[in-house]
């Protein structure tokens, strides 16, 4: 490699040495969690190459940057446009700056994401982890920048997290549709070992199992193809299922698609309801029955927890967790009036 010093950067420092670009950025902060071998590989590439730190972590180590990361698994889902705007706003009203990252549900792109981050030594990251054991994490955190995990939680327990109670809405949804008159209730899943799909299961299955109900379930992949491939599945179910629990907003749009398709009526013959809830859950005929996620008063309790973490960074690690609230309309047969 033969770029210029002023060009080279630390990731070209990380790749020659054969190291992280968050070891790389240990070292030449002085941080003693380092093997000597590695210590010594980027010391001997930062000195052929007279390389320099970037002005940022020059201008990090002197003081404060204004940057705050934010990786999320899917911008395209409503879910998380939704709270990545809602931080965004929190955290200008605080005159910081936000860089966007999604992994697209791809534990490699968080891995390379967070090295990005911990290389610009950015003031902190809002987290939703594709992956909550990537040591990754552990890398920021050993580095001083506070990490808070929103919508789902990380395995380091020196991470902050923002939840909501997945698997009591799921029940508490399952057991409105079970209150209506059903008995063949389909639950289209999310991703299997994502926080979220795992507990919006495990809730669904508390209220059939209670109910003395045998399970109908079908991986939906937490995508709009995934709903349209789940519902399909479970419509051809023997005995027939009279009720769909859907388990994020974009299988519904794929669920809602083949009902449409099929010539499915809703909800005289299959009745719906839903996690997250969108503007257009309102505008659709019949309008949809949704859980609803408190999108702004996750996304300034994350960034709350951020500045706490930055001003006491020894104080305890804070886990709010969030209720969702059932909006009840006409797509489960249970509001006639909406």
């Amino acid at each position: 490699m033969t770029l210029p010093a002023e060009r080279l950067r630390i990731g070209d420092v990380a790749k020659l040495a054969g190291v992280s670009a968050a070891t790389v950025s240990r070292v030449l902060s002085g941080s003693p969690r380092v093997r000597p071998e590695a210590r010594e590989r980027v010391l001997a590439v930062a000195a052929r190459f007279d390389y320099q730190p970037s002005r940022l972590a020059r201008h990090l180590r002197n003081g404060r940057t204004d940057v705050i990361g934010v990786v999320v698994s899917d911008i395209e889902n409503p879910h998380f446009a939704a709270l990545v705007r809602a931080i965004e706003d929190a955290a200008y009203r605080r005159g910081r700056r936000v860089l966007l990252c999604n992994t697209n549900e791809e534990a490699a792109k968080e891995v390379s994401y967070l090295e990005v981050l911990a290389a610009e030594r950015v003031l902190g990251v809002l987290l939703s982890p594709s992956d909550p054991e990537n040591p990754e994490i552990g890398d920021l955190l050993d580095l001083g920048i506070p990490v808070v995990a929103f919508d789902r939680s990380v395995r380091d327990p020196r991470a902050d997290s923002v939840t909501v109670n997945n698997a009591a809405a799921a029940e508490r949804a399952t057991r409105l549709l079970i209150d209506l008159g059903h008995r063949r209730i389909g639950f289209v899943a999310g991703r299997s070992g994502v926080q979220t799909g795992d507990e919006r299961l495990a809730g669904y299955r508390r209220a059939v199992a209670a109910a003395g109900l045998t399970e109908a379930v079908r991986p939906g992949d937490f995508s709009l193809e995934g709903g349209r491939t789940a519902t399909t599945e479970l419509l051809a179910e023997v005995p027939a299922v009279t009720a769909l629990l859907v388990a994020n907003n974009q299988m519904t749009v794929g669920a809602l698609d083949i009902l449409r398709e099929r010539g499915v009526r809703v909800p005289q013959d299959v009745a719906i309801a839903a996690f997250d809830d969108p503007p257009w859950a309102r505008l659709i005929d019949p309008p949809l029955t949704a859980l609803a996620q408190p999108v702004r008063e996750m996304a300034e309790a994350a960034v709350d927890l951020l500045f706490e973490r930055i001003a006491d960074p020894g104080r305890p690690p804070g886990h709010p967790e969030f209720d969702l609230q059932l909006h009840v309309r006409r797509s489960s047969g249970g509001d006639l009036s909406t």
